[in-house]
């Protein structure tokens, strides 16, 4: 299968991917999601620069809580991922969205335990559900994203529910707003919010 965009793995171009054929209803949505798409910077840049999104703090979840910490985290040895937990308004975006976007344009879901050269546990696909609605609603889309060939690479994103969130130190907090110039922010991150700004403008804060 060739990719729709050279050098990625995505079948179609963000802006053909199909919505999710089941969403969390709006009355039933906690308006908290948490995902892991690899280095939390680049991931947290592409969802504060959605409309309806209150909050993205960079964090930690999925492994032991005594080790919620960077040093350890980096080094593969915590269990834990490198997340981010996204507040916002049900009545303004939806965890669908929120779901779409993950795989479009956050990041690479058939990468395993890494990010283009960013290696490790730390850095794979991984959504951590916060209740039980969210769970089935991004399984059943993991699955329609399969039966629709949008990648040119099975999917590997996990699901890993029952995870508390570890908000990271203060120093990785809005890091690629307090430096857009650092290298990696440019080479990373820009793509993402570059191909977020193309196919869905409509999505962006005002």
């Amino acid at each position: 299968m060739k990719a729709a965009i050279p050098g990625t793995s995505l079948a179609l171009h963000p802006d053909r991917f199909p919505d999710p054929a089941e969403d969390v209803p709006a009355d039933q949505d906690v308006g908290r999601a948490v995902l892991a798409g690899g280095c939390f910077w680049c991931v947290e840049a592409v969802y504060q620069s959605l409309d309806g999104v209150q909050e993205v703090i960079s964090g930690y979840a999925g492994g032991d809580p005594d080790k919620a910490h960077y040093e350890a985290v980096c080094g593969g040895r915590s269990g834990h991922a490198e997340v981010v937990e996204i507040r916002y308004d049900p009545q303004r975006i939806r965890f669908g969205a929120l779901l779409k976007l993950f795989f479009s344009v956050a990041h690479d879901p058939t990468q395993k335990d890494r990010q283009g050269n960013d290696r490790g546990p730390q850095y794979r696909s991984a959504i951590f559900p916060v209740d039980e609605p969210q769970q089935t609603v991004a399984a059943k889309y993991i699955q329609q994203l399969e039966n629709a060939g949008a990648f040119t690479a099975p999917i590997v994103t996990t699901l890993e529910p029952g995870h508390p969130f570890h908000p990271a130190e203060d120093y990785h907090q809005d890091f690629a707003q307090r430096n857009p110039n650092q290298p990696y922010i440019t080479h990373v991150a820009k793509p993402k919010l570059e191909k977020l700004h193309a196919a869905f403008p409509e999505l962006l804060k005002p």
